[in-house]
């Protein structure tokens, strides 16, 4: 599984115009599941998610995680993260996911993560998403768990 993180002023995701997930101060995850992923890849994604320290202390070191902030999450599908780019022009999608299989693992993430914290917020599964940030830094990460 790979996450691209991003820590956010603020993040929204729209749908056919229509907003279908929004946090104020936080970290938008862009998510992307690989064939082999399941239950261990999961739980670990979600723990990184959750403990990753990118927000800054009183000194303004990087020692604080979304849990010690208590920001919002924002996760969204994208497929794409899982393509192979080290040949050609064109990305090959044969390392991402079945959608079948992404969209039960994604979903498997999502209550995951709404179990243990809040607010979290998510985008819409297969459908063409418009994704707007407020980038806080730039801070942004690749997260990958296997």
């Amino acid at each position: 599984m790979i996450a691209l993180i991003q820590r956010v002023s603020s993040a929204r995701v729209e749908v056919d115009g229509t907003i279908v997930g929004a946090i104020g101060p936080g970290l938008l995850a862009l998510v992307a599941v690989e064939p082999g992923d399941g239950e261990t890849q999961t739980a670990r994604m979600l723990q990184k998610l959750l403990a990753y320290r990118v927000f800054a202390d009183a000194a303004g070191r990087m020692n604080r995680s979304l849990k010690d902030v208590a920001g919002g999450l924002l996760l969204v599908s994208q497929f794409t993260l899982a393509a192979d780019t080290r040949s050609g022009l064109r990305p090959s999608f044969t390392s991402a996911a079945s959608p079948e299989h992404a969209r039960a693992w994604f979903e498997r993430l999502l209550e995951l993560a709404r179990a243990e914290y809040t607010p979290v917020e998510t985008g819409r599964f297969g459908a063409h998403m418009v994704v707007h940030l407020v980038n806080d830094g730039p801070v942004t990460f690749r997260l990958e768990v296997g």
